[in-house]
Protein backbone atom coordinates (compact mmCIF):
# COMPACT_ATOMS: atom_id res chain seq x y z
CA UNK A 1 0.00 0.00 0.00
CA UNK A 2 0.89 3.89 -0.98
CA UNK A 3 0.18 5.60 2.28
CA UNK A 4 -0.02 9.92 1.98
CA UNK A 5 -0.04 11.53 4.99
CA UNK A 6 -0.93 15.60 6.01
CA UNK A 7 1.62 17.03 8.16
CA UNK A 8 -0.10 19.77 10.49
CA UNK A 9 -3.02 18.52 13.01
CA UNK A 10 -2.18 14.64 11.12
CA UNK A 11 1.50 13.79 11.79
CA UNK A 12 2.19 16.31 14.56
CA UNK A 13 0.27 19.11 16.30
CA UNK A 14 0.27 23.01 16.41
CA UNK A 15 3.89 23.22 18.44
CA UNK A 16 5.68 20.26 16.10
CA UNK A 17 5.06 17.30 18.69
CA UNK A 18 4.87 14.14 16.99
CA UNK A 19 3.52 11.32 19.03
CA UNK A 20 5.73 8.46 19.84
CA UNK A 21 3.27 5.84 18.31
CA UNK A 22 2.98 7.71 15.14
CA UNK A 23 6.34 7.29 14.52
CA UNK A 24 6.59 3.72 15.60
CA UNK A 25 3.55 2.80 13.64
CA UNK A 26 5.13 4.43 10.58
CA UNK A 27 8.61 2.44 10.74
CA UNK A 28 6.25 -1.17 11.38
CA UNK A 29 4.72 0.01 7.94
CA UNK A 30 7.95 0.16 6.67
CA UNK A 31 9.25 -2.88 7.65
CA UNK A 32 5.95 -4.57 6.64
CA UNK A 33 6.77 -3.17 2.88
CA UNK A 34 4.14 -0.26 2.81
CA UNK A 35 5.32 2.90 1.20
CA UNK A 36 4.77 6.16 3.25
CA UNK A 37 4.56 9.26 1.94
CA UNK A 38 3.88 13.38 3.14
CA UNK A 39 1.23 14.94 1.11
CA UNK A 40 1.48 18.56 2.01
CA UNK A 41 0.21 21.90 1.07
CA UNK A 42 3.43 23.51 2.45
CA UNK A 43 5.88 23.65 -0.51
CA UNK A 44 9.48 21.42 0.33
CA UNK A 45 11.59 24.47 1.15
CA UNK A 46 9.11 24.53 4.34
CA UNK A 47 9.57 21.21 5.03
CA UNK A 48 12.80 20.50 6.66
CA UNK A 49 12.23 19.65 10.12
CA UNK A 50 14.85 16.99 10.90
CA UNK A 51 12.54 15.09 13.41
CA UNK A 52 9.59 14.67 10.62
CA UNK A 53 12.40 13.94 7.77
CA UNK A 54 13.81 11.32 10.26
CA UNK A 55 10.66 9.30 10.41
CA UNK A 56 12.43 7.99 7.07
CA UNK A 57 9.36 8.86 4.42
CA UNK A 58 9.85 6.98 0.98
CA UNK A 59 8.78 10.71 -0.77
CA UNK A 60 7.11 14.08 0.02
CA UNK A 61 4.21 15.88 -2.22
CA UNK A 62 4.84 18.94 -1.97
CA UNK A 63 2.84 22.29 -2.44
CA UNK A 64 -0.44 20.96 -3.04
CA UNK A 65 0.84 18.37 -5.94
CA UNK A 66 3.08 20.37 -7.52
CA UNK A 67 6.60 18.64 -6.48
CA UNK A 68 6.56 15.08 -5.99
CA UNK A 69 10.42 13.68 -4.47
CA UNK A 70 10.71 9.71 -4.44
CA UNK A 71 13.76 8.49 -2.50
CA UNK A 72 15.25 11.83 -2.13
CA UNK A 73 14.78 12.47 -5.92
CA UNK A 74 12.69 14.97 -7.48
CA UNK A 75 10.04 13.27 -9.76
CA UNK A 76 7.35 16.05 -10.90
CA UNK A 77 8.24 19.40 -10.30
CA UNK A 78 5.41 21.83 -11.56
CA UNK A 79 7.01 25.81 -11.43
CA UNK A 80 4.96 29.26 -12.19
CA UNK A 81 7.08 30.77 -15.19
CA UNK A 82 8.53 33.69 -14.50
CA UNK A 83 5.54 36.03 -16.44
CA UNK A 84 2.38 34.30 -14.70
CA UNK A 85 4.63 35.19 -11.26
CA UNK A 86 4.95 38.72 -11.81
CA UNK A 87 1.35 39.24 -12.53
CA UNK A 88 0.72 37.31 -9.84
CA UNK A 89 2.71 39.45 -7.27
CA UNK A 90 1.62 42.81 -9.03
CA UNK A 91 -2.02 41.59 -8.73
CA UNK A 92 -2.09 40.62 -5.07
CA UNK A 93 -0.28 43.22 -3.90
CA UNK A 94 -2.74 46.07 -5.72
CA UNK A 95 -5.34 44.35 -3.62
CA UNK A 96 -3.22 45.13 -0.57
CA UNK A 97 -2.68 41.02 -0.26
CA UNK A 98 0.95 40.47 1.34
CA UNK A 99 2.83 37.44 -0.39
CA UNK A 100 4.86 34.46 0.66
CA UNK A 101 6.17 33.22 -2.52
CA UNK A 102 6.51 28.83 -1.63
CA UNK A 103 8.78 27.17 -4.00
CA UNK A 104 11.01 23.87 -3.93
CA UNK A 105 14.47 25.32 -2.21
CA UNK A 106 13.53 29.11 -0.78
CA UNK A 107 10.56 31.16 0.14
CA UNK A 108 10.06 34.56 -0.94
CA UNK A 109 8.21 37.26 1.56
CA UNK A 110 9.08 40.45 2.92
CA UNK A 111 10.37 40.81 6.25
CA UNK A 112 8.79 44.02 7.43
CA UNK A 113 4.93 42.63 5.87
CA UNK A 114 4.48 39.96 8.65
CA UNK A 115 7.01 41.60 11.57
CA UNK A 116 4.70 40.64 14.91
CA UNK A 117 3.06 38.22 13.01
CA UNK A 118 2.78 34.49 14.46
CA UNK A 119 2.64 32.76 11.59
CA UNK A 120 4.96 35.09 10.09
CA UNK A 121 7.60 34.92 13.48
CA UNK A 122 7.34 31.24 12.67
CA UNK A 123 7.84 31.52 9.10
CA UNK A 124 11.28 33.71 9.48
CA UNK A 125 12.57 31.59 12.45
CA UNK A 126 12.34 28.13 10.62
CA UNK A 127 13.34 29.62 7.08
CA UNK A 128 16.43 31.06 8.27
CA UNK A 129 18.65 31.56 5.35
CA UNK A 130 16.37 29.78 2.73
CA UNK A 131 14.02 32.98 3.28
CA UNK A 132 14.48 35.46 0.37
CA UNK A 133 13.14 39.02 0.01
CA UNK A 134 10.26 39.36 -2.94
CA UNK A 135 12.01 42.35 -4.00
CA UNK A 136 15.37 41.62 -4.30
CA UNK A 137 14.87 38.87 -6.20
CA UNK A 138 12.53 40.09 -8.47
CA UNK A 139 11.24 38.18 -11.06
CA UNK A 140 13.80 35.29 -10.73
CA UNK A 141 11.65 33.56 -8.31
CA UNK A 142 11.53 30.07 -8.19
CA UNK A 143 8.22 28.99 -6.82
CA UNK A 144 5.75 26.30 -7.26
CA UNK A 145 2.69 28.29 -5.07
CA UNK A 146 1.51 31.12 -2.89
CA UNK A 147 0.10 32.20 0.28
CA UNK A 148 -1.11 35.24 1.00
CA UNK A 149 -2.34 37.38 4.43
CA UNK A 150 -5.87 39.12 3.13
CA UNK A 151 -7.13 41.06 6.00
CA UNK A 152 -9.63 43.62 4.98
CA UNK A 153 -8.45 43.12 1.27
CA UNK A 154 -10.92 42.72 -1.77
CA UNK A 155 -10.49 38.96 -1.69
CA UNK A 156 -13.55 38.71 -4.44
CA UNK A 157 -11.95 41.39 -7.37
CA UNK A 158 -8.40 39.83 -7.03
CA UNK A 159 -9.47 36.25 -7.56
CA UNK A 160 -11.35 37.13 -10.09
CA UNK A 161 -8.10 39.05 -11.97
CA UNK A 162 -6.18 35.73 -10.74
CA UNK A 163 -9.08 32.94 -11.52
CA UNK A 164 -6.99 32.02 -14.96
CA UNK A 165 -4.23 30.57 -13.11
CA UNK A 166 -5.12 29.39 -9.58
CA UNK A 167 -7.60 27.39 -7.73
CA UNK A 168 -7.63 29.25 -4.69
CA UNK A 169 -7.78 27.83 -0.79
CA UNK A 170 -9.38 30.09 1.36
CA UNK A 171 -8.98 29.29 4.94
CA UNK A 172 -10.57 31.93 6.47
CA UNK A 173 -10.34 35.95 6.13
CA UNK A 174 -7.06 36.40 6.88
CA UNK A 175 -5.38 33.64 4.85
CA UNK A 176 -5.47 32.20 0.75
CA UNK A 177 -3.16 29.76 -0.43
CA UNK A 178 -2.67 30.26 -4.73
CA UNK A 179 -2.69 26.72 -6.10
CA UNK A 180 -1.62 26.48 -10.02
CA UNK A 181 -5.14 25.54 -11.69
CA UNK A 182 -6.08 21.64 -11.78
CA UNK A 183 -3.27 20.95 -8.75
CA UNK A 184 -4.09 19.52 -5.69
CA UNK A 185 -3.01 16.35 -2.51
CA UNK A 186 -5.52 14.72 -4.76
CA UNK A 187 -3.65 15.08 -7.96
CA UNK A 188 -0.87 14.29 -6.11
CA UNK A 189 -1.56 11.16 -5.39
CA UNK A 190 -2.59 10.15 -8.54
CA UNK A 191 0.87 11.86 -10.07
CA UNK A 192 2.62 9.35 -7.45
CA UNK A 193 0.57 6.50 -8.62
CA UNK A 194 1.03 7.25 -12.33
CA UNK A 195 4.92 7.31 -12.25
CA UNK A 196 5.35 4.30 -9.90
CA UNK A 197 2.85 2.93 -12.10
CA UNK A 198 0.74 1.84 -8.69
CA UNK A 199 -3.21 1.38 -8.82
CA UNK A 200 -4.54 4.13 -6.54
CA UNK A 201 -7.00 1.52 -5.05
CA UNK A 202 -4.11 0.60 -3.29
CA UNK A 203 -3.32 4.02 -1.38
CA UNK A 204 -4.70 5.45 1.97
CA UNK A 205 -4.91 8.68 2.55
CA UNK A 206 -4.67 10.59 6.08
CA UNK A 207 -5.84 14.39 6.97
CA UNK A 208 -7.55 16.52 9.27
CA UNK A 209 -8.66 19.26 7.28
CA UNK A 210 -10.80 20.90 4.46
CA UNK A 211 -7.40 21.32 2.38
CA UNK A 212 -6.72 17.56 2.65
CA UNK A 213 -10.88 16.79 0.88
CA UNK A 214 -9.19 16.27 -2.17
CA UNK A 215 -6.49 13.63 -1.51
CA UNK A 216 -9.33 11.78 1.28
CA UNK A 217 -11.20 11.65 -1.69
CA UNK A 218 -9.05 10.20 -4.27
CA UNK A 219 -7.49 7.59 -1.99
CA UNK A 220 -8.70 3.92 -1.86
CA UNK A 221 -9.42 4.61 2.02
CA UNK A 222 -9.56 7.70 3.71
CA UNK A 223 -8.44 8.28 7.46
CA UNK A 224 -9.56 11.47 9.25
CA UNK A 225 -8.06 12.14 12.53
CA UNK A 226 -10.39 12.53 15.86
CA UNK A 227 -10.37 16.56 15.87
CA UNK A 228 -11.14 17.28 12.54
CA UNK A 229 -14.57 19.60 11.25
CA UNK A 230 -17.40 17.43 10.54
CA UNK A 231 -17.78 18.24 7.36
CA UNK A 232 -14.38 15.94 6.20
CA UNK A 233 -15.50 13.28 8.27
CA UNK A 234 -18.71 12.75 6.56
CA UNK A 235 -15.90 11.61 3.85
CA UNK A 236 -13.87 9.25 6.03
CA UNK A 237 -13.91 5.79 5.64
CA UNK A 238 -12.55 5.62 9.20
CA UNK A 239 -12.73 8.37 11.80
CA UNK A 240 -9.37 7.81 14.00
CA UNK A 241 -8.77 8.71 17.77
CA UNK A 242 -7.12 12.26 18.29
CA UNK A 243 -3.73 12.96 16.89
CA UNK A 244 -1.97 12.75 20.63
CA UNK A 245 -4.50 9.99 21.93
CA UNK A 246 -2.48 7.86 18.87
CA UNK A 247 -4.71 8.36 16.34
CA UNK A 248 -2.07 7.27 13.52
CA UNK A 249 -1.17 4.08 15.27
CA UNK A 250 -5.09 2.73 15.92
CA UNK A 251 -5.87 3.76 12.09
CA UNK A 252 -2.93 1.26 11.21
CA UNK A 253 -3.78 -1.05 13.17
CA UNK A 254 -8.00 -0.75 11.73
CA UNK A 255 -6.32 -1.15 8.58
CA UNK A 256 -3.89 -3.90 9.30
CA UNK A 257 -0.66 -1.90 7.96
CA UNK A 258 1.07 -2.91 10.87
Amino acid sequence: MLLFFDIDGTLWDYKNWIPDTTKEGIRRAKENGHKCFINSGRARSFISNKELLGLGFDGIVSAGGCMIEKDGEIIFNRLIDSEDAIRTVETVRRYGFRPILEGPHYLYMERSDFEGNMYGEKVMAEMGDRLHGIDECWGKWEINKLSCATIQCDTKSCFAELDDLYDFIIHNEYVVEMVPKGFNKGTGISKVCELLAEDINNTIAFGDSVNDVDMLEIAGKSVVMGRAPEEVKNIADYVTTYLEDDGIWNALKKFDLI
